[in-house]
């Protein structure tokens, strides 16, 4: 049961909120087990539907053949979409659904798999002792806007049935361990959806009432917004709606800076949307159109499917797709306690909890909901009016200053050619500095087992200093080492010194850098689409 902590905080947060009070709504145990158990086999559908296409379109629409039959639904047990908020749910098991952010970082941090972008800023972040909300936000964490909260959100949405606003608190604590502002309210969203669909079967009217759960005026909301009035003008051909969104909103990402690939939460949020829309409520139809937008394409169809999921309900899938989560029903989940049976058992008792904590009623033959209005929350921009200007690579020599003695990383490609990925330097007081004109810069460089520390300067003055270990889960990986966003205008000096110290774990104290992405800003084009309906 849930604790008089939360609930207190709670009820604060629902009674201050200036709304009507929600209608009460009545379905019975059976359906909201079979809601939740479609929410969750739909995530398994389309993580699976889309796999095999992950990152093969990027910057444009997936044409090749995707082949998909109901075995490939074992290949759930493995994916990172449902094992990663499967530990949230576990967390929540050990230390209570109100326990701090910082207990579900910790276990999170703490688990066995690789993790990338946002999540993988977060549990690097734990390390270093920067804990939620520091952890997601834009000073801290370059990946703020990311996907990750957005496809780790569902089994929040799954257990606030008609109670978006529930959904919301749990939501915007959780998201902050590795995302913000936009990252933030693509989790939101996409827990609003499930939440507004338990008692709507309307696609465009649950699509509305969770965008209500958002900012209006975020670029997150905006870009749903342009999806539906989209859909407007091109009712019946999905493929001109998303030419027309990729040339506005294709590259705002500024984790995948310079390059087609796009992480960003709500350009992949759109494509959710563009194929619920264009779905019509057809699995298939709205499997198909979301894994062909691109760019996280096995994330995407996961979270459409699993809205379809929560309307129809388990059965009321097409009957082999219900067969084949069946025959994996029991398997569990990698690096979970968790299967399929157990994640909806667990799932539907915590929504009892929040039914009844939230004025509803529970009892063995009915339950009775008493229904939410979602609250907009206030508006938090990650990168006000940020973007990309250029990359300089370190082996670009006019325009780095280097001290002390730097030396060539070499590393084997794929097509076993050796190429100079960067240059690290590991004595104490070895040190670089490049000069820029900008808002913004982010000194891309290697987080390796024999990581080390340094010291960053911008402008003469101490900014942070950061610590280059990373071997979790024997992950290593190429990243932003550290960045400074909100500068002003004009000329900047970043030095970085290499301290010469390490973490006792550390087989070393290099400090390796690759290349620095240079960042202005100027304003962003958030109109709306605007276009005639005239016949």
């Amino acid at each position: 049961m849930l604790s008089t902590l939360f609930l207190v905080a709670l009820v604060f947060a629902i009674s201050s909120c200036k709304q009507s009070p929600g209608e009460f709504k009545t379905l019975s145990p059976e359906v909201l087990r079979d809601k939740i158990a479609g929410g969750w086999a739909g995530k398994m559908i389309g993580v699976t539907y889309g796999a095999p296409t992950e990152f093969r379109a990027l910057g444009q629409i997936f044409t090749d053949s995707i082949k998909w039959n109901t075995s490939d639904i074992k290949g759930s047990m493995w994916q990172d979409d449902i094992y990663v908020q499967l530990t949230f749910l576990m967390s929540m098991d050990k230390y209570g659904i109100d326990a701090p952010a910082k207990k579900y970082q910790e276990m999170f941090a703490k688990a066995g798999y690789m993790l990338w972008h946002a999540n993988m800023q977060a549990r690097k972040n734990y390390y270093d002792s920067i804990f939620a909300p520091a952890s997601g936000s834009p000073e801290f964490n370059i990946h703020a806007d990311d996907i990750d909260f957005q496809i780790e959100s569902d089994y929040i949405g799954f257990m606030c049935p008609g109670m978006p606003r529930t959904a919301s608190v749990t939501a915007d604590k959780i998201g902050r361990i590795m995302n913000y502002g936009d990252g933030i309210y693509g989790g939101i969203f996409i827990a609003a959806l499930y939440s507004e669909a338990y008692f709507e079967s309307d696609i465009p009217v649950i699509i509305d009432k969770a965008l209500k759960s958002i900012p209006a005026e975020s670029d997150y909301g905006k870009i749903i917004r342009d999806v539906i009035i989209l859909h407007q003008q091109y009712p019946a051909d999905w493929e001109a709606a998303w030419k027309e969104l990729e040339n506005k909103w294709g590259d705002v990402d500024i984790c995948g800076a310079g390059v087609p690939f796009n992480i960003d939460a709500k350009l992949n949020g759109a494509y959710i949307v563009m194929g619920l829309l264009y779905g019509e409520g057809d699995p298939v139809k709205t499997l198909e159109i979301s894994t062909r937008c691109g760019q996280d394409s096995d994330c995407n169809p996961s979270n459409a499917m699993a809205v379809l999921g929560v309307i129809k309900g388990f059965t009321g899938l097409p009957e082999y797709m219900q067969e084949g989560v069946n025959a994996v029903g029991d398997s569990l989940f990698i690096h979970t306690t968790y299967s399929f049976n157990s994640a909806v058992s667990s799932t539907y008792k915590y929504a009892l909890d929040l039914i009844a904590a939230n004025g509803g009623t529970v009892s063995n033959d009915k339950i009775v909901v008493k229904t939410q209005v979602a609250v907009e929350p206030a508006l938090e921009v990650s990168f006000p009016n940020l973007v990309f200007d250029k990359k300089v690579s370190i082996f670009d020599e006019q325009d780095w200053t280097l001290k002390g003695e730097w030396i060539p990383f070499e590393v084997t490609g794929w097509d076993k050619q050796i190429r100079k990925q960067s240059l690290y330097a590991e004595k104490a007081g070895d040190e670089l500095e490049i000069t820029f004109t900008g808002t913004g810069i982010s000194l891309i460089g290697n987080w390796y087992k024999d990581g080390g520390k340094a010291d960053v300067y911008v402008d003469g003055l101490l900014h942070r200093s950061i610590d280059t270990y990373y071997y979790f889960a024997n992950q290593q990986h190429t990243e932003s080492i550290w960045h400074v966003l909100n500068l002003e205008p004009t000329e900047h000096t970043v030095r970085l010194v290499v301290k010469g110290e390490k973490r006792p774990e550390s087989e070393g104290t290099r400090v390796y850098i690759s290349s620095a992405n240079i960042y202005k800003s100027e304003p962003k084009k958030n109109e709306y689409f605007k276009f005639s309906f005239e016949k």
